[in-house]
């Protein structure tokens, strides 16, 4: 059994017809638009990645902010 995926499904709903010539192999006539939407996929996956890691560093950031900001109120108390 073969896996079906999402985007499969969607060209099915969207062209019964577009599906099964793919189904056979056959290639797209929009190929342009293809890869125009693969290169924004790609960017947007970069994006994505970049704001996760600015995220990591920005908590890391924090905690480092709030042991110097303890270590300071510590230091004054002493």
């Amino acid at each position: 059994m073969r896996t079906v995926r999402a985007s499969e499904i969607g060209t099915y709903i969207f062209c019964k017809r577009a599906w099964w010539y793919a189904l056979r192999g056959f290639p797209s006539c929009n190929q342009s638009e293809l890869a125009a939407g693969e290169e924004l996929h790609k960017r947007h996956g970069q994006s994505v990645m970049t704001t996760g890691c600015l995220r990591y560093a920005a908590y890391i950031l924090l905690l480092a902010a709030l042991g110097l900001l303890t270590a300071y109120v510590v230091w004054l108390l002493l």
